[in-house]
């Protein structure tokens, strides 16, 4: 996936906004809250961080191409960078930022949570 194809992918997410913050990283964020980030570290190849399920963390960051997000994993949040693209289908990467939106998205009030039609089920 390209940083285009991530930042059209992520702009088609319910509320969400786009920054370029950290040194010219794609930063997505949902009700104000950062769920994905593009690029990040000088790297070859493009890089996404998201954030997820803390048993996802920990299958992940045992899968080639993938790492525990530097500086926030550090702190102890639950965040993947991928650094290498060809380990991970781009459908798959797709279903992984639409679960961090979902994740992050769930730690807005509720108030705001409704406001932005979020979690309404």
């Amino acid at each position: 996936m390209t940083y285009e194809e991530y930042n059209d992918f992520c702009g088609g997410l319910i509320a969400t906004s786009y920054v370029v913050q950290w040194g010219g990283s794609h930063v997505w964020k949902v009700g104000g809250k950062v769920f994905a980030i593009g690029g990040w570290e000088k790297l070859e190849n493009p890089a996404f961080t998201f954030k997820t399920s803390e048993a996802d963390y920990y299958f992940l960051t045992d899968e080639p191409g993938f790492r525990p997000a530097p500086y926030m994993a550090s702190r102890g949040m639950k965040w993947v960078q991928q650094f290498d693209p060809s380990k991970l289908p781009d459908e798959v990467l797709k279903e992984h930022l639409i679960e961090s939106h979902h994740i992050v998205s769930l730690g807005l009030t509720k108030k705001k949570q409704k406001q932005l039609g979020l979690n309404q089920d």
